[in-house]
């Protein structure tokens, strides 16, 4: 019997819808576009120290080369921000640490793969075996340039993919199939001339609209990046100690953001509000314990303490604050404990 893919395609969207997705779209192989600007990226050594992102050459803008026989891709949404969870409040008060929201919860690369793979198997059970491989933000995968081709949404200022309906605080995920399904029309941008996510950006590393460069940009420095955080970019960092959501709290879009029905993604151990001081004293043992299944884990223990001296040097000047810098002062790490001293001038 033949297939009807039109069929398929929108039971693929109804099963998607009930694994918790909030969006599903379809769309090709054809990323050149993405590919020239991704290649300009590069050469203006926007990516910093992040190699990964040249090593496998055309693969990560060439899906056929990553997976072959993949002719079309699935790619999904999944809203990530718990209810009532603050956001400017944290900002504001430098005693305490903001870590961005989606980290908040249990690492979403398992979650969203684990959905995915049961996307897959739906679709097996309906139609036999077929060609696929899924992703979430785990190989050499343009998920924004795919996301904004699939109609997901479009590519905001900030270099996000925004909707309409749901803002930004969504993450993506992948599936390469060798289904020839039909394709999803891209939207509209819907940016106009609003800059506000270029202007709040703490170290302006919106160099351009859509344009990152990852070596000002907060969640670079705090997460990937493995050595020290440049002096010029310390103070702007605030109380920001994992990643950075600024330009996603002032968006005009996020006013409509939908908040998550994912109970995974709701914060652990107190992490939406808790005291910069009390992260800093964590161990080496308390930090792995508490980041069981986190992308917290992701800059190390080293790049952890790192951060959070970096905010405590921002914080208001306090015994509890002095000590506990000080504490760390002869911790078996340079590159720490060049943060602890900087921070310990910032109080004199």
């Amino acid at each position: 019997m033949q297939l009807n893919f039109n069929e398929l395609k929108n039971q693929i969207k109804d099963w998607g819808l009930e694994l918790g997705f909030y969006k599903v779209g379809i769309t090709d192989t054809n990323l050149s576009i993405a590919e020239s600007r991704l290649n300009q990226w590069l050469e203006n050594k926007f990516n910093a120290n992040m190699d990964y992102m040249q090593k496998h050459g055309t693969k990560r803008s060439r899906p056929e080369e990553l997976v072959p026989g993949t002719i079309r891709i699935i790619s999904v949404s999944m809203n990530y921000l718990p209810p009532d969870v603050a956001l400017k409040e944290v900002l504001k008060d430098k005693s305490k640490a903001y870590i961005a929201r989606y980290t908040l919860g249990k690492d979403y690369h398992k979650l969203i793969r684990k959905k995915l793979q049961k996307l897959a198997e739906k679709i097996q059970a309906e139609i036999g075996e077929f060609g696929y491989r899924a992703f979430c933000d785990s190989a050499p995968v343009l998920e924004r340039a795919i996301a904004e081709k699939a109609g997901i949404g479009w590519t905001g200022k900030n270099a996000m993919i925004m909707n309409k309906e749901a803002g930004s605080w969504f993450l993506l995920g992948e599936i390469y199939t060798d289904l020839p399904l039909p394709l999803d029309e891209p939207i509209k941008a819907h940016c106009g001339k609003c800059t506000a996510c270029i202007d709040i950006c703490p170290t302006q590393a919106i160099v351009a609209p859509h344009i990152i460069d990852a070596r000002r940009c907060i969640s670079y420095l705090t997460i990937e990046n493995k050595g020290s955080i440049p002096i010029e970019f310390r103070k702007a960092m605030g109380n920001r100690i994992f990643g950075c959501d600024d330009c996603q709290i002032i968006c005009p879009w996020n006013r409509f953001a939908k908040y998550t029905k994912e109970t995974s993604f709701l914060p652990r151990h107190n992490l939406d509000n808790i005291k910069l001081v009390e992260l800093f004293m964590w161990s080496e043992e308390t930090f792995l314990e508490k980041t069981q299944g986190s992308a917290l884990r992701r800059p190390g223990y080293v790049g952890w303490l790192r951060n959070i001296a970096v905010a405590l040097g921002n914080s208001p000047t306090s015994d509890e604050v002095i000590s506990a810098l000080k504490s760390r002062l002869n911790f078996p790490s340079d590159i720490v404990q060049e943060h602890v001293k900087w921070s310990l001038d910032k109080h004199k």
